[in-house]
């Protein structure tokens, strides 16, 4: 590579890109870990912005933090949130880095201007917490029973215009910002909707996952019937906690409650689900439960899923998983959390294991990796926001001890 750059053979005198996503896609960030911060309350989600400067952590107990990267780490916005339902179940940064929102189990979304001056938000008494409510009164249901709504998920469109949110209501949402109601309601699934997003920038094309064991395709141009997929991907033996697109509207990877990442390609969809097995366990539960020895060497008889990658434990709680950024590693690995409180690193072609770093006194929840450097965050239910690098830095890794918790974990 070096004597091509000396010989000019590309004619731009200068590694190109894809020489320099070869050569930083085999540093891995697993040096450290170096603490970003400690909470007494369990973090549930943590991501980096889009341009990596900016990092936001929410916690169960009505907190949420955004850090400045570039300026070290210091906190730039401390809110604290408006009518929480046990935890922040979801945050989204909008694609201009002025907005927030963040969700619970409640049908109300609030957003958070994280623009202003004002380092600290408190709801609706330093700063205004708009509520905007995903309650479907206008829509018909046949469901007379069903239980409040709460969101699980919910995200930015690439426009900012739009968020798409996934419910307790077995529906999936899309909410018009500038007119302030929801656009859209698609009752999608026979059961919670754990997990959702946008399948590429255009908006056009939602991927899901649920507790029925499926992971389905809307596209929002070609609604024919009611709760009728444009395709279903059936593989898992248990309920979706996160899925990520690959950002091509193609491929993209989930996380199963059967203790698998796996993933999909959009063009192996069937038109409905052909089977849907169940592990004939009725008594277990992941919130509190190890998943049955006996379970682990079962597969779904219609799997459609391109690659399956084991090792991780999806318990307690709704593990997310990513796919590696594409300007540091072209996306070449997928990364995930696990409930034994380590990050996992899977190589995406031969699904082998390439990394596992344990620090956490309990589950790792979510994990993001910087969009630019080689830096991963690991935020745990011990309360620690953990920093790993490569090469890392000259100081030595933080090792105090995070908080232990004696109860019981759940989700």
């Amino acid at each position: 590579m070096l004597v091509g750059r000396e010989g000019n053979y590309t004619g731009r005198g200068r590694f190109s890109l894809a020489d320099c996503c070869h050569v930083l896609s085999r540093y891995l960030p697993v040096n450290g870990p170096w603490w970003v911060d400690r909470m007494q309350s369990r973090a549930y989600v943590s991501q980096f912005s889009a341009d990596g400067s900016l990092f936001v952590a929410g916690f169960q107990q009505n907190h949420i933090r955004i850090y400045n990267v570039d300026k070290g780490w210091k906190i730039q916005k401390d809110i604290l949130a408006k009518s929480l339902r046990w935890t922040i179940t979801d945050t989204s940064l909008s694609p201009d880095q002025r907005f927030l929102v963040y969700s619970s189990l409640s049908s109300i979304v609030h957003i958070v201007n994280v623009g202003s001056a004002a380092t600290e938000s408190v709801a609706n008494i330093t700063e205004i917490h708009d509520g905007l409510d995903f309650s479907h009164d206008d829509y018909d249901d046949d469901d007379e029973d069903e239980d409040e709504l709460g969101i699980f998920s919910v995200k930015f469109s690439t426009d900012g215009r739009e968020l798409v949110a996934a419910s307790s209501d077995k529906s999936i949402y899309v909410y018009d910002l500038e007119a302030k109601r929801p656009s859209l309601r698609i009752p999608a699934h026979k059961s919670d909707v754990n997990t959702v997003c946008f399948a590429d920038e255009t908006g056009h094309l939602i991927f899901s996952g649920s507790d029925d064991h499926l992971c389905k395709v809307w596209d929002r141009r070609c609604f024919v019937t009611k709760g009728k997929a444009a395709g279903v991907l059936m593989g898992h033996l248990e309920g979706i906690t996160f899925i990520d697109s690959h950002g091509d509207g193609r491929y993209f990877i989930s996380n199963g409650k059967d203790q698998t990442t796996k993933l999909w390609d959009i063009r192996k969809m069937s038109s409905n689900a052909t089977c849907t097995p169940r592990l004939r366990f009725s008594d277990w539960d992941y919130r509190w439960m190890d998943y049955p020895t006996r379970a682990r060497a079962l597969k779904h008889l219609h799997d459609q899923s391109l690659a399956t990658y084991k090792g991780h434990s999806v318990l307690r709680t709704l593990i997310r998983c990513y796919f590696s950024p594409a300007y540091s590693t072209g996306q070449k690995y997928i990364y995930t959390g696990s409930s034994d409180g380590s990050l996992y690193i899977y190589d995406l072609v031969t699904r082998a294991l390439v990394a596992r770093r344990h620090h956490h006194k309990a589950p790792v929840r979510d994990c993001s990796w910087h969009p630019f450097y080689p830096m991963i965050i690991t935020s745990s239910w011990d309360g620690v926001i953990a920093r790993w690098e490569f090469p890392g830095s000259n100081e030595e890794p933080s090792r105090w001890e995070p908080i232990r918790e004696d109860h019981a974990f759940e989700d």
